[in-house]
């Protein structure tokens, strides 16, 4: 009868009320609390203008409206300045992660209070109530004691994690440090902050108090093998790139490791953009990821392969922009921005000869300020050597003398530096250059044109030039003497053909990205673009990897230009206010030397993974290196300490 009264309850639902409107409503006495559920889901009390650290460099701006202190909802804000015209605004900017953070933030999982292992909480407090409650004197008698010790960390990675309260949590902390120190000395106590730009003030307070203690910060640029190495190692800078708007100026792009639509999901609406424009956008990438959609091309190198797609690139560029049709623009950056017109030393082995150091300003000359840093150019003006503004000798020496200008810092006369030391005497040597491109080190023998010059002591001394070495490392012969390869065909490193047979890509598919990306970069001045990401940088030795592809934008004008060059966007990455941010955390206001550690080889060591290794650094050596060690890699860390 209940039910049967319920339904009977709900029969006014079929009785048509008065109708209005042309019988497009009808009037009805029934009340409308029901509604009050959706309008009170929007009510609230205050906003505020925040963002979601969701470890994308978004920062997007998002207006958070709060009721009773609990996040109700959020709506992204359109207030960003303007690109101006002739290019899309930023706004909106947003993404699902972003707006479903409030989730994460009231869900049932989240830690929200300090954890211990249960076995060391028991440890430690019968400890405490044994030493009288002497913090300090109850932790040592934990760790001093095997027995003790050897159970709470046997109980590492079992779970058993049980709830303190934030003053026992910090107790426990303090007393391990005050210990630590009292015992071996601050350097002992290693701490690993936050990244910078994820939080400045979180990061700022784990590493002053690190700082002021005395202890061992903790690299993050290398141990999250987010950031790639090789852009300090060419650039000397933090990974510097172009705002997501630069994109859409780009003429052709190609992203190499970089799935945007994911990872940079608030400006991957500029790729869409600029591919609307126009814009040709080629995909490096081995599955089929959310960017591929976006793929004029689709270059699926098999993982873990990019360096020989970058190495055939850069012998079709070489070959085609700089020997068969060098043009004034590539010619021009080449001599004014790169290291391709410095002078190198060849040192004589046997039958053959091998790169060595830069020739110096020492070499030639003596006197000279931090002449042991500043590298030396053949000037064509002079018929001789030359010593340009902006290598690192310069940094330190007089100012105003640290910039890219090819000009004699002394007289302020203009140089014009020789790029090939094919157009002097005519004189070629057979230099042997390492190759790893196969199962184990070989070694490739290879004519070099050469000059000779007098060093201050007045000895003949052979030299090259970075470009051709350059040239001969990646096979473009130029009619020279060796062993290069005979075309694009032709499977010796570093062909078209080559590549293939590593990365899968079909050789003339890769001659055509690489003359078309060149081209593009010489028709409009540098405005060719390779976003890099991730995907290719989780490689061992990606280094050299990326320096590769970092060669191709070098070598086609673009980097440094609007709408060109290299990108690489990956975690949080920037830290504006770099200088004062540093004396900060880094507590330079008390100190200047601060203890610093790359996180990688002390994890290395301190865990034990070396043990692992079934191979020693002899089979990284060069063949050129002469015969082998037989040393671990640990063993090198240990020299280079």
């Amino acid at each position: 009868m209940a039910g049967g009264s319920s339904l009977l309850k709900t029969l006014w639902l079929l009785k048509r009320g008065d109708e209005v409107a042309r019988g497009w409503s009808e009037v009805s006495a029934q009340d409308r609390d029901w509604e009050s559920v959706y309008r009170q889901r929007w009510q609230h009390d205050r906003v505020v203008r925040s963002t979601h650290g969701v470890n994308c460099t978004g920062s997007c701006s998002w207006s958070v409206y709060v009721k009773d202190g609990i996040i109700t909802w959020e709506n992204q804000e359109t207030d960003y300045p303007s690109n101006g015209p002739g290019c899309p605004e930023y706004e909106p900017r947003g993404c699902q992660r972003g707006a479903s953070f409030s989730w994460y933030v009231y869900s049932p999982v989240r830690v929200k209070h300090p954890y211990i292992r249960g076995t060391l909480y028991r440890l430690w407090r019968e400890a405490l109530a044994l030493s009288g409650r002497d913090p300090v004197a109850a932790w040592a008698s934990v760790v001093e004691d095997p027995q003790k010790a050897a159970a709470y960390k046997a109980a590492r990675g079992k779970g058993g994690l049980v709830r303190l309260s934030w003053e026992e949590a910090r107790e426990i902390i303090a007393a391990s440090l005050v210990y630590t120190v009292a015992k071996y000395g601050p350097d002992r106590v290693a701490g690993f902050s936050p990244i910078p730009a994820m939080s400045m003030v979180s990061y700022a307070a784990g590493a002053r108090f690190l700082s002021l203690l005395g202890g061992v910060l903790l690299s993050f640029y290398d141990w999250y093998a987010d950031l790639p190495p090789a852009s300090p190692q060419v650039w000397g800078e933090q990974t510097d790139v172009p705002e997501s708007a630069d994109w859409f100026d780009s003429t052709y792009l190609i992203l190499w490791g970089a799935n945007l639509p994911m990872t940079r999901s608030p400006d991957a609406h500029f790729l869409a953009e600029a591919r609307y424009r126009g814009t040709k956008v080629v995909v490096v990438s081995p599955d089929y990821a959310e960017n591929v959609k976006f793929a004029d091309v689709w270059l699926a190198a098999n993982p873990g392969t990019d360096g020989a797609l970058a190495m055939a690139m850069t012998h079709v560029i070489l070959q085609e922009f700089y020997v068969d049709h060098p043009g004034p623009y590539f010619l021009e950056y080449a001599r004014t921005y790169t290291d391709l017109p410095f002078l190198v030393r060849l040192e004589r082995r046997g039958d053959f000869w091998v790169p060595g150091p830069f020739l110096r300003e020492s070499d030639i000359a003596a006197g000279g300020e931090n002449g042991s840093w500043k590298t030396v150019v053949f000037d064509r003006k002079r018929a001789g050597p030359a010593v340009p503004a902006g290598s690192i000798g310069f940094r330190w020496g007089r100012p105003g003398q640290w910039n890219l200008k090819m000009e004699d810092p002394s007289t302020g006369e203009k140089l014009d530096p020789l790029l090939t030391c094919l157009d002097l005497s005519g004189d070629v040597v057979t230099v042997a250059f390492p190759c790893f491109a196969g199962a184990g080190a070989t070694v490739l023998q290879r004519g070099v044109p050469v000059t000779k010059i007098r060093d201050r002591e007045g000895r003949e001394v052979t030299v090259t030039t970075v470009f051709d070495l350059l040239l001969a490392n990646c096979g473009v012969g130029r009619g020279l003497p060796g062993d290069y390869p005979r075309g694009y065909d032709d499977p010796a490193p570093y062909t078209p053909a080559w590549q293939e047979a590593v990365t899968g890509v079909d050789g003339p598919t890769v001659t055509r990205v690489a003359r078309e990306f060149a081209a593009n970069a010489a028709a409009t001045r540098g405005r060719s673009r390779v976003i890099m990401g991730a995907g290719a940088n989780h490689w061992y030795h990606s280094d050299v990897t990326f320096r590769a592809v970092i060669g191709l934008v070098l070598l086609t004008g673009a980097c440094g230009r609007q709408g060109g060059g290299w990108a690489y966007y990956v975690g949080q990455e920037k830290v504006r206010p770099l200088s004062g941010f540093s004396a900060v955390a880094f507590a330079r206001d008390w100190q200047q030397a601060v203890r610093q550690q790359a996180s990688t080889p002390f994890f290395y060591l301190l865990t034990g993974q070396w043990r692992y290794e079934d191979f020693t650094a002899d089979a990284l050596r060069s063949p050129l290196a002469g015969s082998g060690t037989g040393l671990h890699f640990a063993d090198y860390y240990a020299v280079a300490a």
